[in-house]
Order: C-alpha cells, then sequence, then structure tokens
C-alpha cells in the first residue's frame, strides 16, 4: 500500500480546471485516510458538476499510477448558483452578471480587490471576466501578469487575454506602455461600450468590472449599458477614504445598482515575522457606514508583504499564496458577494429600466430618465 506522502504527491500533479495550479497547492486536499482502506476528502468551490467528474477522473487516472484503485474519493462542493433574471438594457447579454467594483478615489487597492476577488470566484467554479475599465490608470494587466500581452482579432471580435483562470481585457493591453489618454468624457463613454460590445468575452457567470475612481461618466455609461447585478466599494479605514466610499454608495443608490457589500483595504498590518496584527492605519471603520447604507463589510483585507509583492509581479495572493489570511479573506469576501448576487437574482434580478436617457421635447437628450428614484431638484436619479 503507498504512503501518504505517495498519495500526496501523486495528487499534487492533478490541476484544478481551469487552471495550471494543483489541487494540493490550492490546499483542496483535506484528508488523506489509509485504513481500512485509502480515502481521499476534496473539498473545492466549485459548484459544477463538471468540475467535480473532471477532477474525479484526473485523481483516478493518477492513483492508478501508483498502483491504487480501490479507494474511497469524497469531492465536497457548495449548491449550483441559481440563473440570473435581470432585465433592461444589456449591450452584452452573453454574461449573467455584472459586477462593479468602484471607489471614491484611488490608491485604496481598488484593482487589487478586483483581481483577487475575481480569482477567488474562478476558484469557486465560476466563468469570470475582468474589464479594466479604469481609463487613466490601467493597472490589471500588471497585477494578471500579462504586461505586454497583446490580444488577437478574430472576425472583427477581440479576444480577452485568459490569465490566472480569468477572461481580461484592458486599455493597457491595447495601447503603449506608459501612454497617457487625454480623452473627453464622450471618448470615455464610447471606449466603455465598445469594451463592452467588441470583446468576445464568451458566455460568462460574471464580468467584473474595475472602473476608474470617482462616480462619472464611465459609472453612468456602464450603468446604462448593461443590468450591474451589483456594486462593491473600496475603501481604506481612513476617513478621508471613507467619505469618498460614500459618495460611491450613494452613486450606486442613484442608480439602482445593489450593494453587494464594502471592502475594507489596508485594515491591519500582519507582521511577516511574527504574524501579529497591527492596526496601523485603523480598523473596522467602514462598519458604520455599511449600516448606514444597508449593507455589510465583507472583507476587512490587511497589509501584508506578499499581496504589494503579488501585485508588483502579476502573482495575485488568492492565486499564489491561498493560505495567507489576506487570500482567506478574499476566497470568504467572493462566497459573501456571491450569495449576495444569488438574492438579487431570485429578487427579480438587476434592472436599469429607470437610468435610460430620455429626450425632453426640447430634442436634448437627459443623462437619466425620470423614472428612478428622487435625489435630484428636478427628480430623476440625479446624474442631470
Amino acid at each position: 500500500m503507498p504512503t501518504i506522502e505517495q498519495i500526496r504527491s501523486a495528487l499534487s500533479q492533478v490541476a484544478y480546471p481551469g487552471f495550471t495550479k494543483d489541487i494540493v497547492s490550492f490546499g483542496f486536499v483535506k484528508s488523506i485516510d489509509l485504513e481500512p482502506k485509502p480515502c481521499i476528502v476534496v473539498e473545492i468551490t466549485a459548484s459544477s458538476d463538471e468540475i467535480a467528474t473532471i477532477l474525479k477522473n484526473d485523481i483516478d487516472a493518477k492513483m492508478a499510477t501508483i498502483g491504487v484503485t480501490d479507494y474511497a474519493l469524497h469531492i465536497d462542493q457548495p449548491k449550483a448558483p441559481k440563473e440570473t433574471s435581470s432585465k433592461g438594457k444589456n449591450v452584452a447579454p452573453y454574461i449573467k452578471n455584472f459586477i462593479m467594483v468602484s471607489s471614491g478615489k484611488g490608491g485604496v487597492g481598488k484593482s487589487t480587490t478586483t483581481t483577487n476577488l475575481a480569482i477567488a470566484l474562478a476558484m469557486q467554479g465560476k466563468k469570470i471576466g475582468v474589464l479594466d475599465a479604469d481609463i487613466y490608470g490601467p493597472n490589471i494587466p500588471r497585477m494578471f501578469g500579462i504586461v505586454g500581452a497583446k490580444p488577437e482579432v478574430v472576425a472583427n471580435k477581440v479576444k480577452p487575454a485568459h490569465a490566472l483562470g480569468c477572461e481580461v481585457m484592458s486599455m493597457g493591453m491595447l495601447m503603449e506602455e506608459g501612454q497617457s489618454l487625454i480623452w473627453r468624457g464622450a471618448m470615455i463613454m464610447k471606449v466603455i461600450q465598445q469594451l463592452l460590445t467588441d470583446i468576445d468575452w464568451g458566455e460568462l457567470d460574471a464580468l467584473i468590472i474595475d472602473m476608474p475612481p470617482g462616480t462619472g461618466d464611465a459609472q453612468l455609461t456602464l450603468a446604462q449599458s448593461v443590468p450591474v447585478t451589483c456594486g462593491v466599494v473600496v475603501t481604506t479605514p481612513q476617513t478621508v477614504a471613507l467619505d469618498d466610499a460614500k459618495r460611491s454608495l450613494d452613486m450606486f443608490e442613484k442608480l439602482n445598482i445593489p450593494v453587494g457589500g464594502i471592502v475594507e483595504n489596508m485594515s491591519g498590518f500582519i507582521c511577516p515575522e511574527s504574524g501579529k496584527e497591527y492596526d496601523i492605519f485603523g480598523k473596522g471603520t467602514a462598519g458604520e457606514l455599511a449600516r448606514e447604507y444597508k449593507t455589510t463589510v465583507v472583507a476587512q483585507i490587511p497589509i501584508e508583504v506578499d499581496t504589494r509583492k503579488g501585485g508588483d509581479e502579476g502573482k495575485p495572493i488568492t492565486y499564489y499564496a491561498p493560505t495567507s489570511q489576506s487570500a482567506k479573506r478574499f476566497l470568504a469576501a467572493a462566497e459573501t458577494i456571491w450569495s449576495k448576487i444569488e438574492e438579487i437574482n431570485e429578487n427579480g434580478g438587476a434592472s436599469n429600466d429607470t437610468i435610460q436617457p430620455t429626450v425632453g421635447l426640447d430634442g436634448k437628450t437627459s443623462a437619466c430618465s425620470s423614472g428612478g428614484h428622487s435625489h435630484g431638484s428636478e427628480g430623476g436619479c440625479g446624474c442631470h
């Protein structure tokens, strides 16, 4: 009979479907027992029966190479997600859900959050796309380790890059590195629509969109182009960041976008030597903001050296260090956000009907229709 070490070694050659990384490195192998016969317990975050079947066949093949054919394999997985019921204008109907990741200001870790949430959802078996809509600061290619990648054009459609289990597209892949974009709002609005319609995303469970900081043309254009299933706000614990995060939450409210939660980034610092956590920038301050807007803080992500290195080197912590504190919190946040998405879809789904542009008697197009919630002096969504 082979040893536990030999079985673990064989399992370390089984790649998780859709990834090049193996199930042992991902931490999915929970236990290996030998008596009364070999028994392996694998816990995956994917609900897909297809993924479970692929894993079972691959594990059977690797176990056979070490002479084990009579053994027990238990693959634990969550329940299957429900289909979306979103309605309204949707220029990309083959995408089931849209997640807008927003921040009131730059420098709070929005792209890092987008990257790691996307990978966490992909690890849960979802088909995930990442759209870097941060036109002025497209950092997603570096985060995913695909700096210099040039997309392929097939039948007048641009193919996104495939990286770390996700389909990825960014303006950073369509322009020279370091080139500045000096565009007016109309150009930004046009390119946002093109990134949705001219990219061959395929069928996705969700497209996660890394938005520019603030509450401007890009956010309104996206919300009017597709029914955004939920928005995620990224902030840091400092008061000045929370003030700006409040503006993002107010924007979601005015655009009728359900809030998936708040990510409090740089929430504490984990010392690499001792593992002790210090609240150097504060911690937990986003809780009051979450209560005010009737949402939750889905993650408090600490400062870890591996998080910074992962962003700089294109090795996101959730993929390359899945047992780290930050990775565990991103994985938990992804589960919470997906549960919120399922709840939204069960209750009728997202809709952007009330914020579509309308043409008045003067022949001019307003930003939003008057059918939305009244926040501004002239009604509508307050975006005039």
